[in-house]
């Protein structure tokens, strides 16, 4: 399991200035107090702060007014049931007393720690919500109309255990209709499901779970808290399988925040919180953005399959009251409204990041027949402060050290929204690619016009 490690802040509220001198207080101790346990390393920790926390190089912007410029731009191209044009990705959560669509007796493909009902979590109004876009509907996910479309097809979903908790959604959702039976290899099947493979017998449909923490090659240091990344060496135990699969859901992003040297043509480039002499220290989105350039170079270069590559945005945490080993939780019952919280800080420097690396990729892509698309989610896990596991990963009475969880999201709850928007862009997939099949003989016509 992995948790928040670092101390930048991604989510930023309105609250009184007495708040944000103890956060800066909280932030200049934990500089200077060793950082050791090992579950909770992995992830940055998420304070709400009191003032719009902006990235160095970006002045302050709400994702949908970044989203807003991507459309004007064509680099997002959604539409709704009726066929007009819509941004899914952002609106506001409603209520829905329809929810939850399976439960945790249901379904056994929840990971223990996020089984937030089963470890007495009191409350159940975190999981009866569902995304309102602005300006049109988002249909709830339909198992039998996902199997039916990917009748033949095969899935991945490639990256760390925020992108597992999606496809453990997926495989919840879909067993009102069938359960997969596991169908992995010898050299792919593990306890935790970090390389796994399933069958859904009845339409031939093929899930698969690729585990990589960094999309590159890494090494860890001995048993240090400590990671080499060799920012131009592809993660091969994922990408050489890559041209097996229809479609792709990839992720990364909260091992970034661990201490990690970098490491370019095998020579020493710098490190973040590496708290070694004599060694550059770089941000976070440094490697992020190479890593991001290798594993989208590897995609295009290496699958001849015409795949559908979707890239997820980043999950924002939500830690209140102090850092993750500070006493920090997520103990709100309720969504923020997209007027309450603005996304800042690092995570804005990360989701900016994967934006433009998302934008660089999708047109060399369409040479090879290749559909890059974006799936951002992370508007809408902003506003989700209460859809994490916070203590209920565990009995609370068991012999076991963990911090507070706002990293990962309770199943059932909010990340099976995320499938909501996964097959709504894959019902508009046939549209847009014979739209952009259609677009160069159009340009054509009007040259020759």
């Amino acid at each position: 399991m992995e948790f928040p490690y670092l101390k930048n802040n991604s989510a930023v509220q309105k609250v009184p200035i007495v708040v944000l001198l103890t956060a800066a207080t909280t932030l200049i101790i934990l500089s200077i107090v060793p950082l050791i346990y090992f579950p909770l390393r992995n992830y940055p920790s998420t304070l709400l702060k009191t003032t719009t926390t902006t990235s160095s190089d970006e002045p302050a912007a709400t994702v949908a007014a970044l989203h807003s410029r991507l459309v004007e731009e064509k680099v997002i191209r959604v539409a709704d049931e009726e066929g007009g044009k819509c941004d899914i990705f952002v609106g506001e959560w409603v209520w829905n007393p329809d929810a939850p669509y399976y439960t945790n007796t249901t379904c056994w493909a929840i990971h223990e720690h996020q089984n937030c009902m089963k470890y007495g979590r009191p409350d159940d109004g975190f999981m009866k919500w569902r995304w309102k876009p602005d300006g049109c509907e988002l249909p709830i996910f339909n198992p039998y109309q996902f199997l039916d479309m990917m009748r033949g097809k095969s899935m991945a979903f490639v990256g760390d255990s925020v992108g597992r908790n999606h496809m453990q959604s997926l495989v919840c959702l879909l067993s009102r209709v069938e359960y997969p039976v596991d169908d992995s290899g010898l050299d792919e099947a593990d306890v935790d499901d970090y390389f796994r493979r399933w069958k859904y017998p009845n339409y031939n449909f093929t899930l698969a779970a690729f585990w990589t923490t960094y999309l590159v090659k890494s090494q860890q240091v001995g048993s240090e808290n400590l990671f080499k990344l060799y920012l131009d060496e592809i993660d091969v135990k994922w990408s050489s399988k890559m041209q097996e699969f229809d479609y792709v859901i990839i992720n990364t992003g909260q091992w970034f925040f661990r201490p990690t040297v970098y490491y370019e043509n095998n020579q020493l480039l710098g490190c973040h919180s590496c708290q070694m002499p004599n060694v550059t220290k770089l941000p976070v989105t440094f490697a992020y953005r190479k890593a991001w350039k290798t594993a989208l170079k590897a995609i295009r270069t290496n699958n001849n399959r015409q795949s559908v590559i979707f890239l997820r945005t980043y999950a924002p945490s939500h830690f209140e009251g102090g850092d993750w080993n500070e006493g920090g939780n997520c103990l709100r019952k309720r969504p923020f409204r997209s007027s309450e919280i603005t996304l800042g800080g690092v995570s804005l420097d990360v989701y900016l990041t994967q934006l433009e690396e998302f934008r660089a990729i999708e047109e060399e892509g369409k040479k090879k027949g290749l559909r890059f698309r974006l799936l951002d989610i992370t508007q809408a896990m902003l506003l989700r402060p209460d859809g994490h596991p916070s203590k209920y990963g565990h009995w609370p009475n068991a012999n076991v050290t963990l911090y507070n969880d706002c990293v990962h999201w309770c199943l059932p709850g909010p990340v099976d929204s995320w499938n909501d928007f996964l097959l709504q862009m894959l019902k508009m997939e046939g549209r847009r690619s014979y739209e952009e099949k259609i677009q160069p003989k159009r340009k054509e016509r009007r040259l020759i016009n």
